[in-house]
Protein backbone atom coordinates (compact mmCIF):
# COMPACT_ATOMS: atom_id res chain seq x y z
CA UNK A 1 0.00 0.00 0.00
CA UNK A 2 2.79 2.43 0.90
CA UNK A 3 4.58 1.69 -2.35
CA UNK A 4 1.40 2.31 -4.36
CA UNK A 5 0.91 5.70 -2.65
CA UNK A 6 4.56 6.51 -3.31
CA UNK A 7 4.12 5.43 -6.93
CA UNK A 8 1.18 7.81 -7.47
CA UNK A 9 2.72 10.69 -5.52
CA UNK A 10 6.03 10.83 -7.41
CA UNK A 11 4.17 10.65 -10.74
CA UNK A 12 1.92 13.56 -9.80
CA UNK A 13 4.78 15.59 -8.26
CA UNK A 14 6.98 15.16 -11.34
CA UNK A 15 4.26 16.61 -13.56
CA UNK A 16 2.85 19.40 -11.44
CA UNK A 17 6.08 20.28 -9.65
CA UNK A 18 7.83 21.02 -12.93
CA UNK A 19 4.90 23.05 -14.29
CA UNK A 20 4.38 25.10 -11.13
CA UNK A 21 8.03 26.03 -10.78
CA UNK A 22 8.33 26.91 -14.48
CA UNK A 23 5.30 29.20 -14.13
CA UNK A 24 6.87 30.87 -11.08
CA UNK A 25 10.20 31.38 -12.88
CA UNK A 26 8.53 32.95 -15.94
CA UNK A 27 6.26 35.29 -13.97
CA UNK A 28 8.89 36.40 -11.44
CA UNK A 29 11.58 36.88 -14.12
CA UNK A 30 9.41 39.48 -15.84
CA UNK A 31 9.83 41.72 -12.78
CA UNK A 32 6.23 42.95 -12.71
CA UNK A 33 5.16 41.58 -9.34
CA UNK A 34 6.00 44.71 -7.36
CA UNK A 35 8.98 43.07 -5.64
CA UNK A 36 12.49 44.47 -5.34
CA UNK A 37 15.23 43.12 -7.58
CA UNK A 38 16.84 41.46 -4.58
CA UNK A 39 13.67 39.58 -3.57
CA UNK A 40 12.94 38.71 -7.19
CA UNK A 41 16.41 37.25 -7.65
CA UNK A 42 16.05 35.03 -4.59
CA UNK A 43 12.56 33.85 -5.55
CA UNK A 44 13.54 33.08 -9.16
CA UNK A 45 16.57 31.08 -8.10
CA UNK A 46 14.56 29.32 -5.37
CA UNK A 47 12.00 28.29 -8.00
CA UNK A 48 14.85 27.12 -10.23
CA UNK A 49 16.36 25.12 -7.39
CA UNK A 50 12.98 23.53 -6.66
CA UNK A 51 12.67 22.64 -10.35
CA UNK A 52 16.11 20.99 -10.20
CA UNK A 53 14.97 18.98 -7.16
CA UNK A 54 11.93 17.75 -9.08
CA UNK A 55 14.02 16.76 -12.10
CA UNK A 56 16.86 15.09 -10.19
CA UNK A 57 15.17 13.68 -7.08
CA UNK A 58 11.81 12.75 -8.55
CA UNK A 59 12.33 12.06 -12.27
CA UNK A 60 15.94 10.89 -12.54
CA UNK A 61 16.02 9.01 -9.26
CA UNK A 62 12.68 7.96 -7.80
CA UNK A 63 10.58 7.53 -10.94
CA UNK A 64 13.47 5.87 -12.76
CA UNK A 65 13.95 3.48 -9.83
CA UNK A 66 10.28 2.51 -10.13
CA UNK A 67 9.77 2.46 -13.91
CA UNK A 68 13.38 1.75 -15.08
CA UNK A 69 12.66 3.87 -18.18
CA UNK A 70 16.27 5.00 -18.65
CA UNK A 71 18.70 2.14 -18.09
CA UNK A 72 21.74 4.43 -18.24
CA UNK A 73 20.75 6.01 -14.92
CA UNK A 74 20.82 2.59 -13.27
CA UNK A 75 24.51 1.96 -13.98
CA UNK A 76 26.37 2.32 -10.67
CA UNK A 77 28.75 5.20 -11.55
CA UNK A 78 25.86 7.15 -13.08
CA UNK A 79 23.40 6.57 -10.24
CA UNK A 80 26.21 7.56 -7.83
CA UNK A 81 26.45 10.89 -9.64
CA UNK A 82 22.65 11.23 -9.49
CA UNK A 83 22.84 10.65 -5.72
CA UNK A 84 25.43 13.45 -5.42
CA UNK A 85 23.26 15.75 -7.56
CA UNK A 86 20.25 14.89 -5.43
CA UNK A 87 22.00 15.91 -2.22
CA UNK A 88 23.48 19.04 -3.83
CA UNK A 89 20.16 20.26 -5.29
CA UNK A 90 18.24 19.54 -2.09
CA UNK A 91 20.94 21.34 -0.09
CA UNK A 92 20.79 24.29 -2.49
CA UNK A 93 16.99 24.53 -2.22
CA UNK A 94 16.99 24.31 1.58
CA UNK A 95 19.77 26.80 2.27
CA UNK A 96 18.37 29.28 -0.24
CA UNK A 97 15.28 29.40 1.96
CA UNK A 98 17.55 30.23 4.90
CA UNK A 99 19.39 32.88 2.87
CA UNK A 100 16.11 34.49 1.81
CA UNK A 101 14.84 34.46 5.40
CA UNK A 102 18.04 36.14 6.61
CA UNK A 103 17.87 38.72 3.80
CA UNK A 104 14.33 39.67 4.83
CA UNK A 105 15.41 39.74 8.48
CA UNK A 106 18.15 42.25 7.64
CA UNK A 107 15.84 44.30 5.41
CA UNK A 108 13.19 44.65 8.11
CA UNK A 109 15.31 44.88 11.27
CA UNK A 110 18.50 46.70 10.24
CA UNK A 111 17.77 49.81 8.21
CA UNK A 112 21.40 50.93 7.94
CA UNK A 113 22.68 47.53 6.82
CA UNK A 114 19.76 47.01 4.42
CA UNK A 115 21.11 49.40 1.79
CA UNK A 116 24.40 47.50 1.59
CA UNK A 117 23.27 43.91 2.09
CA UNK A 118 19.82 43.69 0.49
CA UNK A 119 20.97 44.24 -3.08
CA UNK A 120 20.91 42.16 -6.22
CA UNK A 121 24.72 41.94 -6.21
CA UNK A 122 24.82 40.57 -2.66
CA UNK A 123 22.07 38.12 -3.53
CA UNK A 124 24.16 36.85 -6.45
CA UNK A 125 27.17 36.31 -4.19
CA UNK A 126 25.08 34.50 -1.57
CA UNK A 127 23.42 32.27 -4.18
CA UNK A 128 26.75 31.27 -5.76
CA UNK A 129 28.28 30.60 -2.33
CA UNK A 130 25.35 28.45 -1.20
CA UNK A 131 25.50 26.45 -4.44
CA UNK A 132 29.27 25.92 -4.22
CA UNK A 133 29.23 24.83 -0.57
CA UNK A 134 26.32 22.47 -1.21
CA UNK A 135 28.12 20.94 -4.18
CA UNK A 136 31.31 20.35 -2.20
CA UNK A 137 29.42 18.91 0.75
CA UNK A 138 27.63 16.36 -1.43
CA UNK A 139 30.79 14.82 -2.95
CA UNK A 140 31.37 12.20 -0.16
CA UNK A 141 28.00 10.65 -1.05
CA UNK A 142 29.60 9.31 -4.25
CA UNK A 143 31.71 6.93 -2.15
CA UNK A 144 28.85 5.68 0.04
CA UNK A 145 27.38 3.26 -2.52
CA UNK A 146 28.44 0.12 -4.36
CA UNK A 147 26.85 -2.00 -7.14
CA UNK A 148 23.75 -3.99 -6.25
CA UNK A 149 24.65 -6.50 -8.97
CA UNK A 150 27.25 -6.95 -11.73
CA UNK A 151 25.83 -8.34 -14.97
CA UNK A 152 28.14 -9.07 -17.90
CA UNK A 153 30.80 -6.96 -16.24
CA UNK A 154 28.49 -3.92 -15.89
CA UNK A 155 27.72 -2.70 -12.34
CA UNK A 156 24.00 -2.01 -11.84
CA UNK A 157 22.10 0.12 -9.31
CA UNK A 158 23.43 1.61 -6.09
CA UNK A 159 23.19 0.29 -2.55
CA UNK A 160 24.92 1.52 0.56
CA UNK A 161 28.18 -0.19 1.39
CA UNK A 162 28.07 -2.43 4.50
CA UNK A 163 30.56 -0.18 6.27
CA UNK A 164 28.14 2.72 5.85
CA UNK A 165 26.03 1.14 8.61
CA UNK A 166 28.95 0.24 10.89
CA UNK A 167 31.81 2.69 10.32
CA UNK A 168 32.01 5.51 12.92
CA UNK A 169 33.22 7.82 10.15
CA UNK A 170 30.17 7.24 7.96
CA UNK A 171 27.86 7.41 10.97
CA UNK A 172 29.38 10.77 11.83
CA UNK A 173 28.90 11.89 8.21
CA UNK A 174 25.24 10.81 8.26
CA UNK A 175 24.68 12.68 11.54
CA UNK A 176 26.40 15.76 10.12
CA UNK A 177 24.29 15.50 6.97
CA UNK A 178 21.07 15.29 9.00
CA UNK A 179 22.07 18.34 11.04
CA UNK A 180 23.12 20.41 8.01
CA UNK A 181 19.98 19.57 6.03
CA UNK A 182 17.48 20.32 7.33
CA UNK A 183 17.76 20.49 11.15
CA UNK A 184 20.10 23.50 11.26
CA UNK A 185 18.20 25.39 8.53
CA UNK A 186 14.94 24.89 10.43
CA UNK A 187 16.55 26.31 13.59
CA UNK A 188 17.89 29.32 11.67
CA UNK A 189 14.54 29.96 9.99
CA UNK A 190 12.64 29.82 13.29
CA UNK A 191 15.22 32.09 14.96
CA UNK A 192 15.24 34.73 12.20
CA UNK A 193 11.46 34.73 11.96
CA UNK A 194 11.07 35.11 15.72
CA UNK A 195 13.50 38.05 15.78
CA UNK A 196 11.83 39.64 12.74
CA UNK A 197 8.35 39.27 14.22
CA UNK A 198 9.48 40.79 17.52
CA UNK A 199 11.02 43.76 15.68
CA UNK A 200 7.90 44.33 13.57
CA UNK A 201 5.58 44.24 16.58
CA UNK A 202 7.76 46.74 18.44
CA UNK A 203 8.14 49.04 15.40
CA UNK A 204 4.42 49.02 14.67
CA UNK A 205 3.64 50.01 18.25
CA UNK A 206 5.98 52.99 17.93
CA UNK A 207 4.52 54.05 14.57
CA UNK A 208 0.95 53.79 15.88
CA UNK A 209 1.92 55.97 18.80
CA UNK A 210 3.41 58.60 16.48
CA UNK A 211 0.45 58.52 14.10
CA UNK A 212 -2.35 58.50 16.68
CA UNK A 213 -3.67 61.71 15.24
CA UNK A 214 -4.33 60.08 11.88
CA UNK A 215 -5.69 56.72 12.92
CA UNK A 216 -7.95 56.35 9.92
CA UNK A 217 -5.17 56.78 7.37
CA UNK A 218 -3.31 53.72 6.15
CA UNK A 219 0.38 53.61 6.99
CA UNK A 220 2.25 52.61 3.76
CA UNK A 221 5.33 51.47 5.71
CA UNK A 222 3.24 49.12 7.85
CA UNK A 223 1.54 47.79 4.70
CA UNK A 224 4.93 47.04 3.11
CA UNK A 225 6.09 45.25 6.24
CA UNK A 226 2.85 43.31 6.45
CA UNK A 227 3.15 42.00 2.88
CA UNK A 228 6.81 41.10 3.36
CA UNK A 229 6.17 39.24 6.58
CA UNK A 230 3.20 37.33 5.15
CA UNK A 231 5.33 36.07 2.25
CA UNK A 232 8.27 35.28 4.52
CA UNK A 233 6.26 33.44 7.16
CA UNK A 234 4.25 31.52 4.56
CA UNK A 235 7.41 30.23 2.84
CA UNK A 236 9.08 29.43 6.15
CA UNK A 237 6.06 27.65 7.66
CA UNK A 238 5.62 25.62 4.49
CA UNK A 239 9.25 24.52 4.66
CA UNK A 240 9.28 23.66 8.37
CA UNK A 241 6.00 21.73 8.36
CA UNK A 242 6.74 19.65 5.28
CA UNK A 243 10.27 18.77 6.38
CA UNK A 244 9.45 17.94 10.00
CA UNK A 245 8.62 14.25 9.48
CA UNK A 246 11.83 13.76 7.52
CA UNK A 247 13.81 15.40 10.34
CA UNK A 248 12.24 13.15 12.97
CA UNK A 249 13.00 10.06 10.88
CA UNK A 250 16.57 11.04 9.97
CA UNK A 251 17.48 11.72 13.60
CA UNK A 252 16.26 8.30 14.76
CA UNK A 253 16.67 5.74 11.96
CA UNK A 254 18.80 5.05 8.91
CA UNK A 255 17.35 4.91 5.42
CA UNK A 256 15.62 1.65 4.45
CA UNK A 257 15.07 0.28 0.94
CA UNK A 258 15.96 3.61 -0.65
CA UNK A 259 16.34 2.13 -4.14
CA UNK A 260 13.19 -0.05 -3.91
CA UNK A 261 15.01 -3.38 -4.18
CA UNK A 262 12.12 -4.70 -2.09
CA UNK A 263 8.95 -2.78 -2.92
CA UNK A 264 6.77 -4.22 -0.18
CA UNK A 265 8.17 -3.00 3.14
CA UNK A 266 5.43 -2.14 5.64
CA UNK A 267 7.30 -1.45 8.89
CA UNK A 268 6.28 1.74 10.76
CA UNK A 269 9.67 3.41 10.29
CA UNK A 270 9.66 2.57 6.55
CA UNK A 271 6.19 4.09 6.24
CA UNK A 272 7.38 7.20 8.12
CA UNK A 273 10.43 7.39 5.85
CA UNK A 274 8.36 7.18 2.67
CA UNK A 275 5.85 9.80 3.79
CA UNK A 276 8.78 11.97 4.91
CA UNK A 277 10.27 11.72 1.41
CA UNK A 278 6.91 12.59 -0.16
CA UNK A 279 6.40 15.68 2.01
CA UNK A 280 10.03 16.68 1.49
CA UNK A 281 9.58 16.78 -2.28
CA UNK A 282 6.12 18.34 -1.97
CA UNK A 283 7.77 21.34 -0.28
CA UNK A 284 9.43 22.16 -3.63
CA UNK A 285 6.07 22.32 -5.41
CA UNK A 286 4.07 24.57 -3.09
CA UNK A 287 5.97 27.86 -3.24
CA UNK A 288 4.20 28.93 -6.45
CA UNK A 289 0.85 28.42 -4.69
CA UNK A 290 2.12 30.54 -1.78
CA UNK A 291 3.13 33.36 -4.15
CA UNK A 292 -0.36 33.24 -5.67
CA UNK A 293 -2.09 33.33 -2.29
CA UNK A 294 0.03 36.12 -0.78
CA UNK A 295 1.02 38.36 -3.72
CA UNK A 296 -1.74 40.22 -5.56
CA UNK A 297 0.43 41.23 -8.52
CA UNK A 298 1.67 37.66 -8.93
CA UNK A 299 -1.97 36.55 -9.21
CA UNK A 300 -2.60 39.29 -11.78
CA UNK A 301 0.36 38.18 -13.88
CA UNK A 302 -0.78 34.57 -13.63
CA UNK A 303 -4.29 35.52 -14.78
CA UNK A 304 -2.85 37.50 -17.69
CA UNK A 305 -0.77 34.51 -18.69
CA UNK A 306 -3.72 32.15 -18.57
CA UNK A 307 -5.83 34.63 -20.51
CA UNK A 308 -3.10 34.97 -23.14
CA UNK A 309 -2.73 31.21 -23.55
CA UNK A 310 -6.50 30.80 -23.78
CA UNK A 311 -6.97 33.41 -26.51
CA UNK A 312 -3.66 32.70 -28.35
CA UNK A 313 -3.83 36.19 -29.83
CA UNK A 314 -3.92 38.26 -26.70
CA UNK A 315 -1.26 40.45 -25.21
CA UNK A 316 0.25 39.89 -21.77
CA UNK A 317 0.09 43.14 -19.84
Amino acid sequence: MVFQIRFVSVTVLSKWGAHLNLVAIIILSRGKCGLTKCITRYLVVMAGADLMVVVVCVVMEQINNIYNFLKLLLITPVCSVVLVLKIATMDFSVWLTVAFTFDRHVAICYQNLRKRYCTQETANVVIVTVGAVGGLRSIPAYFVVEPYAIIDGVPWRCVQKPEFFTSPLWKAYELFDSIMTPLLPICFILLFNALTARHIIAANRVRRGLRNNSEHQKDPEVEIRRKSIILLFALSANFVLLWMLYVIHSMNWQVENYFYTDKYFNTPKYIAQQFGFMLQVLSTCTNTCIYGLTQRKFREQLKNGVRYMATLNGHIC
